[in-house]
């Protein structure tokens, strides 16, 4: 499906609260275990729901937390977003508020998808990451529920110093859960997340080859998040590496047509912060993602079909010149352009190089941005 992101986001996520059971050590939104008092109310969020049918019939809605189970309202908004025309998925906590009847309420009001998270392929490697004695089981659990349920599953899973060497586990128990797709998230710093340590930007590469190989394999679909260079990596692949650079996978010769994108690089595919993907907060910031703390605007304020198409930070976010760093002189600066969530994590200025990627084009010689740890 083309989606012109100039003009509408692939991915529109509201979190509906910060509230939550669990203590994730990743936890983008710093969970609480209780609702914030100003968070949009059930009307609020019904007429942002009304706004986000602006863009388009099918838009996709990702209510995300928190744990957006600790509103009571949130099997009626999936309906009232259904009843929409909107695509409603959800990312609920693998907690208590997972029951056997709230997955078939949520199937009922015609969730689309079930997003849950398993970071380790066992108990004591997921429950220690999720900081909560019996949340792999409990998720496990709502996992083959929403099977049963109707519900198509996706999983998704972190990606960190502390996960990375689970990653071959967790894939076999997606396959095993029969899982739709598996959405492989690359830490970005930020809220608890900060704590913890990512992997190298040559490992992530590597992770991220091995993906492209799981994809290829695996009866499930694989994509990655706040790691658009995995398509760069996927194209060095196709054309065995032949695509410049000096680092990251690439060879000694230069890309076809000298400074220009390699062969078979057109459009921009997937979706980056701002470009393709909107964040609105349960307070109702928009963000270009959650993980880039830098507000466009409220919904209180102004219609998100506004903010998204107008904010100054997004039309930024969505012109691949205004780029900075290695990015800008980067081939594949269309195709990825980087992690903007990362690169204002580490530097404060979401246009700059994203640290996590390792592959330096043959034409730039500015300074590097400073390594990720790990």
């Amino acid at each position: 499906m083309h989606v012109d992101t100039d003009e509408r986001p692939f991915v529109l996520v509201w979190e509906l609260t910060q509230a939550c059971e669990l203590a994730c050590e990743h936890c983008r939104a710093d969970a609480q275990p209780r609702r914030h008092p100003d968070e949009l109310t059930t009307a609020e969020g019904r007429r942002l729901l009304d706004e986000a049918r602006e863009f388009a019939d099918g838009q996709i809605v990702v209510l995300s937390g928190g744990d957006p189970l600790a509103r009571d309202d949130a099997v009626d908004l999936v309906d009232y977003g259904t009843e929409r025309g909107l695509r409603m998925t959800m990312t609920p906590s693998g907690t208590s508020s997972l029951t056997h009847d709230r997955l078939h309420d949520l199937a009922d009001a015609g969730l689309r998808r079930l997003a849950l998270s398993i970071d380790g392929g066992s108990a004591d490697a997921h429950d220690a990451f999720r900081g909560e004695s019996g949340s792999f089981e409990s998720t496990v659990r709502a996992a083959r529920q929403a099977r049963e349920a109707g519900l198509p599953l996706q999983v998704n899973t972190t990606v960190c110093a502390d996960t990375v060497e689970e990653l071959p586990a967790v894939r076999d128990l997606v396959d095993e859960l029969g899982a739709v797709l598996w959405s492989v998230f690359f830490l970005v710093p930020v809220g608890r997340g900060q704590l913890l340590d990512p992997v190298s930007p040559e490992r992530a590469d590597r992770v991220m080859g091995w993906l492209h190989d799981v994809r290829e394999e695996a009866d499930f679909g694989v994509k990655t998040t706040e790691a658009p260079q995995y398509r760069r990596v996927g194209l060095q692949r196709q054309q065995g590496d032949g695509t410049g650079g000096r680092s990251g996978g690439g060879s000694d010769r230069s890309p076809p047509g000298g400074g220009g994108p390699p062969a078979g690089i057109g459009r921009r595919t997937g979706i980056t912060a701002g470009d393709g993907f909107a964040f609105v907060s349960h307070v109702g910031e928009v963000y270009p993602s959650g993980f880039l703390s830098e507000p466009a605007g409220n919904v209180r304020d102004e219609r998100i079909v506004d903010i998204y198409r107008n904010a100054p930070l997004f039309e930024r976010l969505r012109n691949a010149d205004a780029l900075r760093g290695k990015c800008s002189a980067c081939e594949f600066r269309a195709v990825c352009g980087g992690s903007r969530s990362r690169a204002y994590a580490h530097t404060g200025d979401p246009l700059e190089s994203d640290p996590l990627c390792p592959y330096v084009p043959d034409e730039y010689d500015g300074p590097m941005p400073e390594p990720t740890r790990g």
